[in-house]
Parts: C-alpha cells; sequence; structure tokens
C-alpha cells in the first residue's frame, strides 16, 4: 500500500532585522565552534564597514598596497577602491618575483622558492586591514600591508612579514606580549637620485656640514624637514619618541615609540619608504646604508625589546629583587641572543655593507658581549625604577637591516633562552670591544656561512626560510665578489 505523503512544513519566517546568516548564527548555542567563527565573521564585517566609511569621509580614492621583500624593500602598486575591496575578500594576485629577485631587481640564479624553473606565478596577497594608513602627503591615498600566502595558504615561507607573526605568535602561545621599537641612525644629502649617480657617489652635499651630535643649532636650521618627518610620520601612524642630529655631517638619529612586535616592524620598515619620500619633496635623499663613507661613522639600527604579560599589565623583564631591578626571564632572554649571535649574524647584518660598520672605535658591537647601561656592549640592560622601561638594547643591527627579519631573529633567540633555562656570563663593566667574548662575524661570508650549518636557526626559522635566506646572501656576496672598486682602480691602475 502506497504511504501518503508527509505534510509539507510551513516555511519559517525570517526574523525581522536579521540576516539569515545572522539568525542562524543566534540559534547556535553559545560558545560553540560555528558561533564564535560567526562572531569573527561578523566582527570583520563590521570593522570592514567602519573601514570603507572612513575612507569615504578622508575622501579615499586610490589604495596603495605593498609587500617588504627579503632586503626590506617596500614592493607595491596602486589600485582603484573597487579592486582593493575585491582583494579583501577574494585576495589579490600578487608576482612572487619580489621574493626572487635582489634589491637590484636582478634574479636570484639559485632561488629554490620561485624562479624560471616555476614561471614566477602569482601568489596570493592578503589585505592586513589593521594597517590602513592614510598618506598624509599623497592627496586621495591610503596604505595597506599585504600578507602572502603560498599554495596551501600558508605564510609565504620567504617572506619577513609572516616569519615575524609566526615566531610572534609562537611567544604568545609561551605566555609573552613581545614589545618592541627601532632607532635609526641616517645621512640626509642635498642630492637627489640623478646627481648621486652623475657624482658617482662621491663629493655629495650632506644635509648640513661638520660632526655635530646632539645639535639644537642644526635642528633648528632644518626644522622645515625635521617638522614634516617628524609630523608626517605621527599622521602616518608612526609615533616619533625622538629626534636628534648624531655625529656626522647630515646625521640623525630616530626613536620610534614602541608597540607590539609586529606594529613596531611595520612602523619601522615604513620609516624608511616615509623618510625617503618625505625628504625627496625637499630635494634631500635620506641614505640607510650601515656605512656611506669609510671616514665617518656608520649608521646603526638598534632594536630595544620586552616581553610583557599577555593582559598588558607587567613588565616581564623588571624584578624588583633582581640585580639592577633584572628578571630571570630577561636573564635567560639575554642568554639566548648572546648563544644565538654569532651563528645568527646574517639575518641582522643582511649586507656586504653591514660589516663596513664593524670596526674599533665606532660604537659598534664586536662580539657577543652584554652590560648594564655599557654601549660598547652588543647587548646593552636598560634598568627602570618602576619596571616600565626596563627593556634590552641589541645593538647589532644597522640602519640597513630588515625589521621584520631582525626582531623576528632577536625574538627567536631570546624565546631560546628562556625556554632553555640559560644563564649569561657576567655582565662587561669596561670597553666589551677589548674583552675575551665570542667573536662576531666580521664579513657577509662568513656570516652566511655560520648561519647555513645552523640547526638552531633552522630549528628556531624554518629551513625553508633559512635555506632560501643564505641562496640570497650568498648571491649577494658573490655579486661584490665579482665588482671591481674605485679602491682597486685606485690602488692598482696606473701603480700596478
Amino acid at each position: 500500500m502506497a504511504r501518503k505523503p508527509a505534510p509539507r512544513r510551513k516555511a519559517e519566517a525570517k526574523p525581522r532585522g536579521r540576516t539569515a546568516p545572522a539568525a542562524r548564527a543566534a540559534r547556535r548555542p553559545a560558545g560553540s565552534k560555528a558561533a564564535r567563527g560567526d562572531e569573527a565573521r561578523f566582527a570583520d564585517e563590521a570593522a570592514l564597514a567602519a573601514l570603507k566609511r572612513e575612507i569615504e569621509a578622508k575622501r579615499i580614492e586610490v589604495a596603495k598596497l605593498g609587500v617588504f621583500d627579503v632586503d626590506g624593500i617596500f614592493r607595491g602598486k596602486y589600485v582603484a577602491l573597487d579592486k582593493l575591496w575585491s582583494g579583501v575578500r577574494k585576495g589579490l594576485g600578487f608576482c612572487d618575483v619580489v621574493f626572487g629577485w635582489d634589491c637590484g631587481d636582478r634574479l636570484y640564479d639559485n632561488s629554490r622558492l620561485t624562479g624560471w624553473h616555476t614561471g614566477y606565478p602569482d601568489a596570493v596577497a592578503r589585505v592586513d586591514l589593521s594597517t590602513f594608513r592614510p598618506i598624509p602627503w599623497e592627496t586621495g591615498a591610503a596604505a595597506f600591508l599585504l600578507d602572502v600566502e603560498d599554495e596551501q595558504g600558508r605564510p609565504h615561507p620567504a617572506s619577513p612579514r609572516g616569519l615575524l607573526k609566526r615566531v610572534a605568535a609562537r611567544a604568545r602561545e609561551m605566555g609573552f606580549a613581545p614589545r618592541y621599537s627601532y632607532e635609526f641612525e641616517f645621512f640626509l644629502f642635498r642630492e637627489t637620485p640623478e646627481t648621486v649617480r652623475r657624482k658617482g657617489y662621491r663629493n655629495l652635499r650632506p644635509l648640513s656640514p661638520g660632526m655635530f651630535g646632539y645639535s639644537w643649532l642644526r635642528s633648528s636650521e632644518n626644522a622645515a624637514i625635521v617638522h614634516d618627518l617628524v609630523d608626517g610620520c605621527r599622521a602616518f601612524r608612526i609615533p616619533i619618541e625622538g629626534f636628534h642630529t648624531e655625529t656626522g655631517p647630515g646625521v640623525y638619529e630616530v626613536a620610534i615609540a614602541y608597540d607590539d612586535v609586529v606594529e613596531a616592524a611595520d612602523r619601522a620598515a615604513l620609516f624608511k619608504t616615509a623618510a625617503k619620500e618625505i625628504c625627496s619633496r625637499h630635494g634631500v635623499m635620506a641614505c640607510f646604508m650601515a656605512k656611506w663613507n669609510a671616514e665617518l661613522p656608520g649608521c646603526s639600527g638598534h632594536v630595544h625589546q620586552s616581553l610583557w604579560s599577555l593582559d598588558g599589565g607587567r613588565n616581564l623583564f623588571f624584578d624588583p629583587k633582581g640585580e639592577r631591578g633584572m628578571s630571570v626571564t630577561s636573564r635567560r632572554f639575554l642568554a639566548g641572543q648572546l648563544e644565538l649571535m654569532p651563528e645568527l649574524t646574517a639575518l641582522v647584518a643582511p649586507t656586504v655593507n653591514s660589516y663596513k660598520r664593524y670596526v674599533p672605535g665606532v660604537w659598534a658591537p664586536l662580539n657577543a658581549s652584554w652590560g648594564f647601561e655599557n654601549r660598547t656592549c652588543a647587548l646593552r640592560v636598560i634598568g627602570g625604577a618602576d619596571g616600565t622601561s626596563a627593556r634590552i638594547e641589541h645593538r647589532q643591527p644597522a640602519a640597513d637591516s630588515n625589521p621584520y627579519l631582525t626582531m623576528a631573529t632577536l625574538l627567536a633567540a631570546g624565546l631560546y633562552g628562556i625556554e632553555r633555562g640559560l644563564e649569561p656570563p657576567a655582565g662587561v663593566r669596561a670597553d666589551a670591544t677589548a674583552m675575551q667574548a665570542p667573536a662576531l662575524p666580521r664579513t657577509l661570508d662568513e656570516a652566511v656561512a655560520r648561519l647555513e650549518e645552523s640547526a638552531r636557526a633552522r630549528e628556531l626559522l624554518g629551513d625553508d626560510f633559512v635555506d632560501h635566506f643564505v641562496r640570497t646572501r650568498q648571491w649577494e656576496a658573490r655579486q661584490y665578489q665579482q665588482a671591481v672598486t674605485s679602491w682597486e682602480l685606485e690602488r692598482y691602475f696606473e701603480i700596478i
């Protein structure tokens, strides 16, 4: 006997004032995985809607999207807002050649991650909406940073920002909120990209003459540029804590306000580009080479580091009962950095020129050493009566360092020391450069060889990244070995 058809159920009316997805989410048990996913998605949608309103209110007409490559160079492009919103939802294609060429756009001949053998395909790039920055010196334009993924949707193994995010996540899993900041020294010249080439990078005219560190006068004489830099960076979400002249003609030092380690790296990396763009509007060039002239001091890129509780309420580097307020966590963090410093040097000193700064008598560290308030050491421990300013200044990096790779390396090394309960030797009270301590590599070749052999670097940073980085630095060293320098011409051309 045929079964009687079941009566049709009356369709449920959609709740008024809610979308269907929202209604489904409301019916899910609070705290369920599906409910948490909906909450995150709706939060994202709300944030996106708020951002669209802000962009409209600020009359933004174009977005400038960018990726920082292995050398820390900002590679980007302008896109229309429609393309931006589409990319936010679906991702954007970004040619992975940005990880396959050097700072002069010459293609690596030894890369495994990308190259002629892969066809230089587009990688998927995700817009990080939290990096939204209106560009004060470009009317109607805003900047966003991109995170590049591999084919499996994971951070691209050659992405410096992706590496830092991974190390920062590990720190949080261990119960630490890393807070970092950068200091840069850099030269300013009354030159343009055309004039420096015409002059062969010789006889350049600095912004101001003479050796005049901490000069009130020089800053005032160049107040228009100084204020445009400081005010422009502040409006670009790069707050400046301090800005002054350093020793050397046309040299300045900037101290960028500290923050979460990824935001701190964003600020530091963006500062270099921002400084170049702002200065160019005054007919001035900013140079972040480690050492542009053998007769003048080099340019540092010191990094200030601390670990805080996850709620941000306590600086875990401070203990009133410790020696000069130094906590056990701080000591172990420092010990990890000391132990790994010689084998990780290439990551914080990534160019041939980086090593021209490591000479006696110019404030650059020559060995893996530390001390309280000792600027001759590689690691300077800075205290504070209330603990909020307790931190470790890492003095090895120069201005040519990549902030993402530097911070990822230093944080990973510090966490290594904490995990293994390492203890540092006694701090240095005198001139550390004259002390017996593990020597740091003095050439890029030596540093790369040490990194390539480092099992601990591969453990902390990943085989794929270390292998790619080593190959890019081997390429860099080869380019220098093949070059005929002006020093060689002057020394040998006539007389030999």
